[in-house]
C-alpha cells in the first residue's frame, strides 16, 4: 500500500490531529484539495495523511471485474467528495460489487459511498460527479476540479476546503441576495471565480493601485 503526506499538511498547527484516510476495494484516490495525487498501475495510491477538518478528495471507481466467463475493467467518472475527516482513521468504500452488470446499475442508481470509521462506525457520504468533456476529459483532474471550484466558490486556505459562497453570499427567504462578510473575504471570493486571463488583469490592477 502506498501512502502519501499531503504537502499543505505541514503548514497547519502542530496541536492539529492527523489521520490516515484509506481507499476501500477498487477506489482510487485522483486528488486532494485540488491537488492531482500521483498513482501508477503499479503503485497506486491508496491512502493519504489529513489533518481532521474540512478537505476536497476526489476518487472514482477502478477495478477488473466478471463479465460472464471472463473479466473487464470498470472505470467510473470521478467522484468529488466535502469530506469532514475525522480525528481517527478512516475508509472510503462502496457496497460489494461482484460483476460489471452490478457495478453498472450501481453506478447508474447512484453509487452509495461511504465512510467507515476506525470505531466501526459509518457516514453516508454526499458527492457530486465531475462530467469533462471529450474521452480523455479526466486526465487533467486538477483542471476539472479547478473548474468546479471556480464556479462554486471554493479555495483552500492552510490545506483546508473552504467555500466562499457560504462565507460571503446569503439568500434570505424571500429570496434576496445579501452580500456578507468582510471586503477581504469578497476578494477571495470573486478572484476564486476568475479564469487566468481575469486573474492576470487583476494582479496588474493590483500593482498599478500599490504604485499610486
Amino acid at each position: 500500500m502506498k501512502k502519501i503526506l499531503l504537502a499543505g499538511l505541514m503548514a497547519l498547527p502542530l496541536s492539529l490531529q492527523a489521520a490516515t484516510l484509506s481507499m476501500g476495494d477498487n477506489i482510487e484516490l485522483m486528488a486532494v484539495n485540488g491537488k492531482k495525487v500521483e498513482s501508477t498501475f503499479w503503485s497506486p495510491n491508496k491512502s493519504v495523511e489529513l489533518a481532521s477538518g474540512k478537505h476536497q478528495v476526489v476518487v472514482r471507481f477502478d477495478g477488473e471485474l466478471k463479465n460472464g466467463s471472463k473479466t473487464k475493467m470498470h472505470t467510473t467518472r470521478p467522484y468529488l467528495f466535502e469530506l469532514e475527516v475525522p480525528e481517527q482513521e478512516s475508509t472510503i468504500v462502496l457496497p460489494r460489487l461482484n460483476n460489471l452488470s452490478q457495478a453498472k446499475a450501481h453506478f447508474d442508481r447512484g453509487p452509495q459511498w461511504q465512510l467507515e470509521l476506525a470505531d466501526g462506525t459509518t457516514r453516508t457520504l454526499d458527492y457530486v460527479p465531475l462530467h469533462g468533456k471529450g474521452f480523455v476529459a479526466h486526465k487533467d483532474i486538477e483542471g476539472l476540479v479547478a473548474d468546479y471550484n471556480r464556479k462554486h466558490g471554493i479555495t483552500f486556505e492552510l490545506g483546508y476546503a473552504v467555500d466562499l459562497k457560504k462565507a460571503a453570499v446569503e439568500v434570505t427567504e424571500q429570496g434576496e441576495v445579501k452580500i456578507t462578510g468582510d471586503a477581504l473575504a469578497q476578494l477571495k471570493l470573486w478572484y476564486s471565480k476568475a479564469n487566468a486571463k481575469e486573474k492576470a488583469a487583476f494582479q496588474q490592477w493590483v500593482k498599478a493601485q500599490d504604485a499610486l
